[in-house]
């Protein structure tokens, strides 16, 4: 599952908005923002792995604790 506090997190503390993250990453804006509120937690490995790259953090940073 997919942890949005941790995109919300790094995104804030690069300064840096979900607009210039689909820059960066050329995914579709609407996905990026379904992850960012949380509406969307299962995204493909593709995604994740643009994403990672993009703000310079392991894949495993998404991954969401499970209790």
């Amino acid at each position: 599952m997919f942890d949005n506090e941790k995109l919300v997190k790094l995104l804030s503390d690069k300064h840096m908005t979900v607009y210039r993250l689909y820059k960066l990453t050329d995914l579709a804006q609407p996905a990026l923002r379904r992850l960012y509120s949380g509406e969307a937690t299962d995204p493909t490995y593709k995604t994740v792995a643009k994403i990672a790259d993009v703000l310079g953090v392991s894949m495993d940073e998404f991954r969401r604790k499970v209790n």
